[in-house]
């Protein structure tokens, strides 16, 4: 029986679209936000998820990152990344003259803002649960339109307007694959962590820990942080580095780094994605 992967949908998103990228074989089980995605793997209705994480123009995708800081039981198991573009998608039939809305993710029309803007500088602007939702919502709507992706277009019989409409050529969002636990390692992985400290220690104890990173000559990609979600002022710094969690000099670097917070998670280690030549 193949794999239950679930991911953010409905059908016609660019989640399903990187699930297919991930496992083409996999049984697709869509789920109407990030949250149920994890649910489902916590409950045995999936066995992976696929959830955007970050995309280049807009930066991370927060219910994706509260979730996992949140869940002890979710592990990151690999990543995609996919280049996004967007299309003006309508009802059989419809104008770019007859286009008084357009619906979409909030995400999707803020990566679209120029066009729109130098385009459609009257329409209104309509936010929708997802690409696809907003597709499905706009046929035989009478001067709708929706920003979304090929697939949906071909899975809702909907025209194409316009495409290529994102305001940057170079826009990409990653997605990552939620699993039980990690993947093994490759020899070519990446490892993200959750880490804070307590509210009455030190000053200088996130230089600290940064200083274990640089001192073994070990990359970070990222960091960020997010609200504790308890008390006001106090974050949830989230990292990317370079190599796998049992590998050294990594393995050791996180247990010094450990000691230095009141809060630790290793959210899982996994291939770093690499464009198929």
């Amino acid at each position: 029986m193949s794999r239950r992967l679930a991911f953010l949908g409905p059908p016609g998103t660019f989640s399903e679209e990187a699930a297919l990228r991930y496992e083409p074989e996999a049984q697709l089980v869509p789920f109407v936000s990030i949250s149920a995605v994890a649910a489902a793997l916590d409950s045995g209705m999936a066995d992976e998820g696929v959830v955007p994480i970050e995309n280049s123009l807009e930066g991370s995708v927060t219910e994706t990152l509260d979730v996992l800081i949140q869940n002890a039981r979710l592990s990151l198991r690999n990543e995609i990344v996919l280049p996004i573009e967007h299309l003006l998608l309508a009802g059989p039939g419809t104008k770019a003259s007859d286009v008084k809305v357009i619906s979409s993710i909030p995400q999707a029309l803020a990566q679209c803002r120029g066009f729109i803007e130098r385009c459609f500088p009257k329409a209104a602007l309509e936010a929708a649960l997802s690409t696809a939702a907003a597709v499905e919502e706009v046929m035989g709507r009478e001067g709708a339109a929706a920003i979304g992706n090929r697939r949906a277009a071909e899975l809702y019989g909907a025209e194409v307007l316009s495409e290529g409409i994102q305001d940057r050529s170079s826009n990409l969002t990653r997605f990552v694959v939620l699993s039980d636990e990690d993947h093994p390692p490759t020899g070519d992985d990446k490892t993200s962590l959750a880490f804070a400290f307590a509210v009455e220690d030190r000053s200088g104890l996130l230089v600290s820990a940064l200083e274990e990173f640089s001192k073994r000559g070990i990359n970070l990609s990222k960091i960020e942080s997010r609200p504790s979600k308890e008390r006001l002022g106090v974050y949830i710094f989230l990292a990317d580095s370079d190599g796998h969690r049992t590998e050294q000099p990594l393995a050791e670097c996180l247990e010094r780094v450990r000691e230095k917070c009141s809060f630790f998670r290793v959210l899982g280690s996994y291939p770093r994605y690499r464009e198929a030549q």
